[in-house]
């Protein structure tokens, strides 16, 4: 069943076109991920499927009854409210129909006739298409995952990644038919990722997002819906399988366009020698020549992110801290830590929101001074700080401008110095928008900026705060390379998993009260780790205290607990089952047909065969592991 179709959809934005003749379709049971670079219009583009603006030509049709729920990158939220009074707003359908419910409850009970009974009917089975009847209950989870707690606290209070996390639950709660989700996982830690991640490979809701999660996408996503070159591709699978076709139909296209290219060295220097080509045949030729120079010869050379900038010399002293001490208050952010760096190290920075770690960085950057305790940094030391919050630009300034005030010339890793137009090219940035005004460009392309402006001043030390939010994939794996082959020493802060994998060789994990542990390891096996530990104290809790009089039986075998992986695969499994039994049950319906020939008969029935196979080992598989998650 098709929930959304659009035809022909165009957008600009002044006199940049974000995308022109976009057409597809999203299906019922659909879990799409939007796939594009920054500036693309992809925000844009979830606005105007979501009803929220209007495209420039095309249209984009809604099935009649089908729900949509939307979360914006940045939600903007009525300041006037408190947050009990912006969940339980009537702008909600489930609420408004709990609403209703409650009144022709109130109505029948009051005088009951034919016309309140039909009402309180009517209201009843509104009550089952929506689920009102858990609506408290799922209110309760949903906020408590998402560490809202005080709903008296006005909207005008909130932090910018708070209202994020308001605008998620509201839009949750009322648990829409398709769900428009931009950049979900942003303001979010890793237990509220995993929580969400959960959620959605449960829910029936059908959806579309944007996010830079590569876990996220792998794990929740079955359609990956690619916008590249102005042109769509769909992938029917997950993160992992579109990244598979997209190299494969990469390298074909290589090769096309190699075939292509000596094709029209031939026919270029046959033109040259025919000019006039005048014969029917000669005419097709000269066609045929131009027809591939159109699809080939004038193909844009995609741009890349180029991070090439120079290195500063980093001496044997980099950074030496003894009993470092900070409060604000009775709150303790550090106590008496001490540790050395060295040379090319990699640190990741784990902890939940306001244990210190912001503080941490503020401190050996000199933002803000220790309580007590020493400080010692190298003099060749350069820290470039990358923040979580947004720069703040001027945003009636250019582009251009911008990286002026800081550096007309740049020195590169090779040592050649470039204008600052030119360096700009290298992030991304030509021409036609060095002259743009910073309140034209889009959130990724400012982080980009802020992210350049880091870079600039050749740092030996990175320290990089949320430094993937708002990035597209493929930016990200520009800055993944360039991280991985920086000489000098990172402190990374993500709570992008995959990104963290990728990068870091040790962590600082800030526990609270001022307490911070070394863990050596991925961030993978931290979460494990975390994990395994929480489900242990959570089952010491509930096994019942004995009496040290009574007689022990001989305690049986310890059952087995999931690890993460075995998680992350049972929650894989049902899905996949589900999708070979579509399958089977489509060729069992083509082999009833009666219409399909003795060869094609066959060839389907081992195709059942091997679907009947590959059930029956996921079913085992799934059994096996649904009996450790007892």
């Amino acid at each position: 069943m098709t929930y959304l179709s659009t035809e022909n959809l165009s957008k600009r934005f002044g006199e940049k076109i974000l995308f022109q003749g976009l057409s597809f379709g999203l299906q019922k049971g659909d879990k799409t991920a939007l796939v594009a670079p920054n500036g693309t219009g992809k925000s844009s583009l979830l606005k105007i499927l979501a009803g929220k603006d209007q495209a420039d030509e095309g249209e984009a049709m809604l099935r009649n009854g089908i729900r949509v729920g939307f979360l914006e990158q940045e939600p903007e939220l009525d300041a006037g409210k408190t947050i009990s009074e912006f969940i339980n707003q009537r702008s909600s359908e489930t609420v408004r129909i709990i609403q209703a419910y409650h009144e022709a409850l109130d109505a029948q009970s009051a005088n009951y006739n034919e016309k309140t009974h039909q009402a309180f009917e009517r209201a009843s089975a509104e009550m089952d298409r929506v689920d009102g009847w858990n609506y408290e209950q799922r209110l309760e989870q949903i906020l408590g995952k998402l560490d809202i707690h005080d709903l008296d606290q006005s909207i005008s209070t909130l932090s910018g990644g708070e209202r994020k996390r308001v605008a998620l639950a509201f839009t949750l709660l009322d648990e829409p038919d398709l769900l428009i989700l931009d950049e979900p996982t942003n303001h979010l830690d890793v237990d509220m990722i995993e929580w969400l991640e959960k959620f959605l490979q449960r829910s029936t809701m059908s959806l579309l997002m944007v996010t830079h999660d590569r876990y996220f996408l792998d794990s929740v996503c079955n359609h990956i819906l690619e916008l590249d070159g102005g042109k769509l591709y769909h992938h029917n699978g997950n993160y992992s399988f579109y990244l598979q076709k997209k190299a494969e139909r990469e390298e074909a296209l290589g090769v096309e366009q190699g075939k292509a290219i000596q094709f029209l060295k031939r026919e270029i220097d046959w033109i040259r020698r025919s000019p006039k080509a005048r014969t029917t045949k000669s005419r097709s030729r000269v066609d045929a020549f131009y027809d591939t120079q159109e699809k080939y010869g004038t193909k844009k050379v995609e741009q890349e992110l180029k991070l090439e900038v120079k290195t500063s010399r980093i001496g044997k002293k980099i950074l030496e801290i003894k009993g470092m001490n900070k409060s604000f208050g009775d709150k303790v952010m550090l106590r008496d830590f001490e540790y050395t760096f060295s040379k090319g190290e990699r640190i990741g920075i784990i902890g939940k929101n306001g244990v210190g770690k912001s503080t941490f960085l503020k401190l050996i950057t000199g933002e803000i001074q220790t309580d007590s305790g020493s400080l010692e940094t190298g003099e060749t030391i350069i820290y470039g700080h990358f923040r979580q919050q947004a720069l703040d630009f001027n945003p009636e300034k250019r582009v251009i401008d911008v990286v002026r005030d800081v550096a007309e010339y740049i020195e590169m890793a090779d040592g050649n110095r470039i204008s600052a137009s030119k360096f700009l090219e290298h992030f991304l940035f030509p021409p036609s928008i060095q002259y743009t005004h910073i309140s034209k460009l889009s959130g990724g392309e400012k982080r980009r900026l802020g992210l350049m402006l880091v870079l600039i001043k050749n740092p030996n030390f990175l320290i990089l705060d949320e430094p993937t939010n708002d990035l597209d994939l493929q930016t990200m794996n520009k800055l993944e390379s360039f991280l991985a082959d920086f000489p000098g020493c990172l402190i990374l802060v993500s709570h992008d998993r995959y990104f963290m994998d990728q990068l870091v060789d040790h962590f600082f994990v800030f526990e609270g009260e001022g307490i911070i542990s070394d863990f050596a390891g991925t961030y993978s096996e931290y979460r494990e780790m975390a994990q395994e530990k929480e489900r242990a104290q959570k089952q010491d809790a509930y096994e019942p205290k004995t009496s040290p009089k009574a007689a022990s039986p001989t305690p049986a075998p310890k059952k087995k607990k999931m690890s993460y992986a075995e998680q992350k695969e049972f929650g894989k499994l049902e899905k996949e089952i589900a999708q070979l039994e579509g399958e089977k049950n489509k060729l069992e319906a083509l082999l009833a047909s009666g219409g399909m020939s003795y060869e094609d008969l066959a060839e389907t029935s081992e195709k059942i065969g091997k679907l009947i196979e590959q059930i029956d080992e996921k079913s085992m598989r799934w059994l096996e592991l649904a009996e450790l998650a007892e």
